[in-house]
């Protein structure tokens, strides 16, 4: 089985709380989902533009298992997001600077024909369209997910692509904004988390599974999702229906929230 290659960021993640909390950890969706994926037992490679000031990663022994071949380094500033969340952990806010992921669409294009099988996390500034018409017709074997802050043009952009995807993963938000672009009766699979609440599988518009996040302290949500993500494509891999898979991938994104494990500390460098 050859790795899960993982289209999207990785980036500085500034992470805000109301009551107080700040964290700056390595993060980005192709790291989060790859991270959550090669936990569960598959082999997973972000393929993501980096800059410099995170070049160190490819050395970082908490990435140990991760197939960091397809990370590209330029010479720009790495990706950060700034995400402010409310005291209910519910993102209230984001700014971004691409730097060198703004070279990702490109980079993405060159590297997709090593591996069988892809997830797209559409992000900005991925061109989201002209990957996925490049993996429809090429007849690759493909799963996506999206990011409230800019869920409304992605989903637009991809939405033509959809039905021909393994799975597509939204959050209850993003749920209704899918359904203004494409009904879910046309999709495979499709997963619908929803914080702390229960998530959903639905089978061509039908629900067939739920799944109940199990209680515990919350310390930091960003990246739960993609965990979620990448833990179901995981156990779909080896084998499990997505019924099954999908309680043991929530149990996965729920696990990474009690702790904040990617700290970058002030001077740059990874601990």
């Amino acid at each position: 089985m050859g790795p899960l290659g993982v289209i999207g960021n990785i980036s500085r993640d500034i992470s805000v709380y109301a009551d107080g909390r700040h964290y700056e950890l390595l993060g980005g969706a192709a790291l989060h989902v790859a991270r959550a994926a090669a936990a569960a037992g598959l082999s997973a490679a972000p393929v993501s533009v980096i800059g410099t000031d995170l070049a160190p990663i490819h050395h970082d022994p908490r990435l140990t298992g991760l197939d960091l071949t397809a990370v590209h380094i330029d010479a720009q500033p790495s990706c950060v997001f700034r995400l402010a969340y409310t005291a209910d952990g519910d993102l209230d806010g984001i700014e971004c600077e691409f730097g060198a992921a703004m070279g990702l669409t490109e980079h993405a294009l060159t590297v997709v024909d090593r591996y069988a099988s892809l997830h797209v996390c559409c992000r900005r500034p991925l061109d989201v369209a002209r990957v996925l018409r490049r993996l429809a017709a090429a007849g690759r074997a493909f799963s996506v997910d999206f990011h409230l802050a800019s869920a409304q043009q992605l989903i637009q952009a991809a939405a033509e692509a959809l039905p021909q995807a393994r799975v597509v993963f939204v959050n209850a938000v993003e749920f209704t904004t899918l359904t203004n672009h494409i009904e879910p009766s046309q999709l495979a699979n499709l997963v619908v988390s929803n914080g702390p609440r229960q998530a959903t599988l639905l089978r061509y518009g039908r629900p067939v599974a739920t799944a109940q996040p199990p209680p515990g302290p919350v310390v930091e949500v960003t990246g739960a999702g993609d965990a979620l993500a990448g833990a179901f494509l995981a156990h779909l891999a080896h084998g499990k229906r997505a019924e099954e898979a999908l309680p043991a991938a929530v149990a996965a994104a729920s696990q990474t929230t009690r702790h904040a494990d990617l700290n970058i500390s002030t001077d740059g460098s990874h601990r």
